[in-house]
C-alpha cells in the first residue's frame, strides 16, 4: 500500500510515523501525484511540536510536508491541463510527504525538464516565500539588502532574487558559509553578538532594506541600522511585527503556479540555484526533521520518495500504463 508520514501525538520527531494508506482518487478539478520528492521544514516541526496549535490544529492522525515534485498518474473530471506523466511541482498542506497526493490542477506548475527533482520540489514553499520578502521590501536595483540566515533554504533564494533586482546583498550566516555566499555573489558577514556593528561596517552608506529569515533580534538589528520598518520583513519573529508594524509576508501571500512557474524557468536557465544540503529516504524522516530543527542547514533537506536509481523505470511505466488505458480497441 502507499505510504505517508503521520503523526498521532504533538512530540519531537520519534512521534513521526510512516503509516500505509489507501491510494488517494481525484475529485473533479483535481489530480493524484506519485510524489518523487518532498522537503522538510522548519515550520513544519513546529506544528507537530504544538507550537501553533492554537491558529493550526493538529487532526490526528496528521500529515506532514508541504511542497513536493511528482508525476501524475491520475486525472479527475474537467482536467485538460494535464496529461499522465507529466511532471509537477506542487504545495497541498501536512499531506505532501507521501507517495500519493491529491491537489487541485490548478495549483500545480510544470516541472521543467532541465531541472532535478531535488531543485524542484521546494519552489512552491522556500522559493515562493523568499520571493513574497522580496516583494515585500521593494527590493530596487542599486540599493543595499541585508538577508539574515543567507545561507538556509528561504534566505539564499531571497539573497539571489534581489540580486537579479540589481541589488548589492550582504548575508548574515556562520563563517563556514562565507565561500557558499560568495558564489551567490553576496557580501558573507557573520552572525551573532557585534551584529550591528559588523553590519554598519559592510555597508558604510547604510542600508536600504532588511529581510529576515531567522529572528532572534535580527529586525531589533535593522532598526537600530536605521531602516525603515516598511522595507522590513520578517518571517520568523512575530514579536517585532506586533512591535514595529514590519512586513511579515510569506509564502501563504504569494502562492501561484504562476509563480511557481516563474521561479522554475529561473532554475533550468540557471539563474537561480535552489541549494540541497541533505537527500534522506522517506524511511529516515525523523532523522532529517532532526537536521532541520538544528537550523545551521545550508539550503534544503529533502526526502526521497521514489530513489534516483528508479526514477526513469518508473516514469515509463507511468507512460506505457496511460497508454494501455487510453488506447481505443478496433472496430470489430
Amino acid at each position: 500500500m502507499p505510504r505517508a508520514v503521520k503523526f498521532s501525538r504533538y512530540g519531537g520527531p520519534e512521534v513521526l510515523e510512516i503509516a500505509q494508506v489507501p491510494k488517494p482518487t481525484p475529485g473533479p478539478g483535481e489530480v493524484v501525484v506519485r510524489v518523487v520528492v518532498a522537503p522538510v521544514n522548519p515550520g513544519e516541526a513546529g506544528i507537530r511540536q504544538g507550537v501553533f496549535a492554537d491558529i493550526w490544529p493538529a487532526a490526528f492522525p496528521e500529515g506532514q510536508g508541504n511542497d513536493f515534485a511528482g508525476w501524475v498518474t491520475a486525472l479527475g473530471e474537467g482536467v485538460d491541463s494535464f496529461e499522465i506523466g507529466d511532471e509537477v511541482i506542487g504545495y497541498v498542506p501536512r499531506a505532501a510527504q507521501a507517495d500519493y497526493v491529491v491537489s487541485p490542477a490548478h495549483l500545480l506548475a510544470a516541472k521543467p525538464a532541465e531541472i532535478s527533482w531535488e531543485m524542484a520540489a521546494p519552489l512552491s514553499a522556500v522559493g515562493v516565500t523568499a520571493w513574497a520578502a522580496v516583494n515585500a521590501v521593494g527590493v530596487r536595483a542599486g540599493e543595499t539588502v541585508v538577508v539574515s540566515a543567507a545561507a538556509g533554504g528561504v534566505g539564499s533564494i531571497a539573497a539571489q532574487l534581489a540580486r537579479l533586482r540589481g541589488a548589492t546583498v550582504i548575508g548574515t550566516a556562520s563563517p563556514h558559509n562565507d565561500d557558499f555566499l560568495r558564489s551567490l555573489g553576496v557580501v558573507p558577514v557573520q552572525h551573532g553578538p557585534g551584529l550591528t556593528d559588523r553590519l554598519r561596517a559592510a555597508a558604510p552608506e547604510g542600508i536600504d532594506a532588511f529581510i529576515d529569515t531567522f529572528g532572534q533580534g535580527n529586525v531589533d538589528a535593522a532598526i537600530a541600522l536605521g531602516v525603515s520598518p516598511y522595507r522590513i520583513n520578517t518571517i520568523a519573529d512575530g514579536r517585532a511585527v506586533a512591535r514595529y508594524g514590519v512586513h511579515h509576508q510569506a509564502q501563504e501571500d504569494a502562492f501561484s503556479a504562476q509563480l511557481v512557474a516563474e521561479l522554475a524557468a529561473l532554475v533550468a536557465k540557471k539563474r537561480l540555484i535552489v541549494p540541497i544540503s541533505t537527500v534522506y529516504p522517506l524511511e529516515q524522516v525523523q532523522d532529517a526533521y532532526r537536521q532541520v530543527q538544528q537550523r545551521h542547514t545550508r539550503g534544503k533537506i529533502v526526502l526521497a520518495l521514489v530513489p534516483e536509481e528508479e526514477r526513469a523505470d518508473l516514469a515509463r511505466q507511468l507512460r506505457a500504463d496511460d497508454r494501455a488505458t487510453t488506447t481505443v480497441p478496433p472496430t470489430l
